[in-house]
């Protein structure tokens, strides 16, 4: 994890600006200090994969070069190498849990100091905010809401002429010309019905004459015709 990312910007100083102080000071260096040793640890173990890649490179060559006692010494430094990176690799896990503690740690320190200062806060607000005030304030504002709806009811109220009106006597005014209305409705004349001749109406709704019979005779009357004067052109021939 990010130390800078945890404590702030330049990794030693907390969220809220201040520089750090009595324990977590002390956890911020103990954290960084952490974090070098195991970038140190990495380092070493990235040498270590090295050494024993080329001890047994070593190893594969003498073998081939029949040279057997070159080929052992090659591997018992790869089996040194490889106990060596198995030390390292549980030193690196102790220094990440470790770091891990520390990091829940200091998390769980700031949010206890959060709550710590809300609960001041809390306090202090809860003392400058007195029973009798809020008391006094309630009853200031159900006083302005009763004025305000007086105020309201006395502008709604008609003034002059309106003021003067008499609701009932415009009710029966109001009765008497819809009473007018209905009687005239009762009393206009029905109205005529306009019907069509009935003569239009058959012509109407008679269906048109067919044409296709008409044509087919006039074209049989004019091929006659045609063949009479091609009989009369023949005997003029003659």
């Amino acid at each position: 994890m990010n130390i800078g990312k945890l404590f702030g910007k330049d990794g030693g100083a907390p969220p809220g600006g201040a520089p750090p102080k009595g324990a977590g000071a002390a956890t911020i260096n103990a954290m960084q200090n952490l974090s070098e040793r195991e970038e140190q640890l990495e380092k070493k173990k990235a040498l270590l994969e090295r050494k024993m890649n080329e001890e047994m490179d070593k190893a594969r060559e003498f073998t081939r070069l029949k040279k057997k006692p070159q080929a052992l010494m090659c591997l018992k430094k790869k089996k040194m190498y490889e106990a060596q990176l198995e030390r390292l690799d549980a030193l690196v896990a102790r220094v990440m849990e470790q770091k891990n503690m520390l990091e829940e740690q200091q998390t769980t320190l700031g949010v206890v100091s959060d709550m710590a200062q809300a609960a001041r806060a809390q306090r202090k607000t809860m003392a400058e905010m007195k029973i009798e005030n809020i008391d006094t304030t309630l009853e200031e504002i159900q006083d302005l809401g009763d004025q305000m709806r007086q105020v309201n009811e006395a502008v709604a109220q008609p003034v002059g002429l309106f003021a003067e009106m008499d609701d009932g006597d415009l009710e029966n005014e109001l009765a008497e010309l819809e009473q007018e209305e209905l009687d005239s409705q009762l009393l206009a004349p029905a109205p005529v019905p306009t019907t069509r001749a009935p003569a239009a109406a058959a012509s109407s709704s008679l269906p048109a004459a067919p044409t296709r019979p008409v044509a087919a005779a006039a074209k049989a009357k004019k091929s006659r015709e045609e063949e009479e004067l091609e009989a009369l052109e023949r005997e003029m021939a003659l």
